[in-house]
């Protein structure tokens, strides 16, 4: 048995070789390794598949949540509504441009932020909600979006865990998620469902106005070149890496059918296992598993993670500390919520290997060895 490893990359990419060399290739001959043609072509065929009029691509997925709120004009002091229970780069932008983060629960099933704590937080000084479709499912977007209709809120999606992710409306219309909101923000780290090689990042949105400001905020502030109108960044995703990325688009959904695969044989393994909940899909919403995430019942998480080492598989604890208890937002009150299910699950949950290279003869080891442990080794 070939090693198994957190995100296998490099035999994903052994797969499409030629083409991503070509690709690669085609930018050093052109030499426009800036906003060059890969670049164009990428947002393009992204927004193709979206379903969304503009993509506005950036160097990482902090950054496009970042020009997401400068560009909606938020001001110091407006709050904005966000999970606790998500990767830090989540909340650390509400902090970065002075606004107030407002920490909520999150639904112990799905893991995503609960429509209800939402609407017990607004105040006079929201101005935002911040979903986070966590571990490749949607959040609950019919009931978000309607909630920010009734009280005049933006709504930026994190989407750096779900692209690719369907979302069914109540009248069986469908979208993609971060195609939703009034922006949608995503990563392309290596290990995302879309992955690069190195960095990077995009922003969607159906509004043209907004589109354009986006653009000039990720680009010093400029529309024209040495005319800055706005005050922006430099924020840039680099043509090599749109050139890998547009070669990988074609093959999200075959990527996706092979996390899902991985995710029902984990399903059925541990089915009927009172002290493990295997991760539970939302009806309005199909999962594309950037993460396979259990809760553990009665069996400790830790000393599980550290069983599961010695037998070399890796895991991870996504997350261990939620935000409302980092130390970096003490100044916002944050150890004086009170989040139950969010600290629940920073307790007992745990990711297993799930990528598009697993074979049934690692599933089979993972599994056993999760089940052995679990039962009492």
């Amino acid at each position: 048995m070939k090693a198994i490893q957190m995100v296998d990359t490099k035999t994903q990419y052994l797969k499409i070789k030629e083409q991503v060399d070509a690709g690669i290739h085609q930018v050093l001959d052109t030499a426009a390794y800036i906003n060059g043609k890969a670049v164009h072509e990428f947002s393009k065929n992204l927004s193709a598949y979206l379903n969304v009029k503009h993509t506005i691509p950036c160097a990482n997925g902090t950054d496009a949540l970042q020009i997401a709120m400068m560009a909606l004009d938020l001001q110091p002091g407006d709050e904005v509504i966000t999970p606790s229970f998500t990767y830090i780069a989540t909340t650390e932008v509400i902090a970065l441009l002075r606004l107030t983060p407002v920490f909520v629960e999150v639904d112990k099933a799905t893991f995503c932020i609960d429509p209800k704590a939402i609407e017990k937080a607004i105040t006079s000084k929201t101005k935002a909600i911040v979903p986070v479709h966590l571990y490749g499912q949607a959040a609950n977007m019919e009931e978000i979006m309607a909630i920010a209709k009734a009280h005049n809120l933006y709504v930026i999606e994190d989407n750096a865990q779900a692209i690719g992710c369907d979302y069914t409306f109540s009248d069986g219309s469908a979208k993609k998620t971060g195609a939703i909101g009034t922006i949608g923000a995503t990563s392309f780290y290596p290990s995302k469902n879309l992955g690069a090689f190195g960095d990077g990042g995009a922003i969607f949105t159906n509004d043209d106005s907004l589109a354009e400001k986006l653009k000039m905020i990720a680009n010093h502030g400029q529309k024209e070149r040495y005319y800055h109108d706005v005050v922006g960044c430099n924020s840039r995703l680099d043509s090599i890496q749109a050139a890998i990325l547009d070669v990988k688009l074609k093959y999200l959904d075959e990527y996706i059918t092979a996390r899902q695969k991985a995710a029902v044989f984990y399903d059925k393994a541990f089915a009927g296992n009172e002290r493990i909940i295997t991760p539970q899909t939302a009806a309005f919403t199909n999962h594309v598993y950037h993460q396979y995430t259990l809760q553990l019942s009665g069996a400790d998480r830790d000393e599980l993670n550290k069983y599961l080492a010695e037998q070399k598989i890796p895991s991870m604890i996504y997350y261990p500390v939620p935000a409302h208890r980092q130390k970096m937002f003490a100044a916002f009150g944050g150890g004086d919520y009170e989040l139950p299910v969010t600290d629940w699950l920073t307790g007992t949950v745990i990711s297993l290997p799930i990528h598009t290279e697993l074979d049934e003869e690692q599933l089979q080891y993972i599994a056993g060895h999760v089940l052995h442990f679990i039962n009492g080794k």
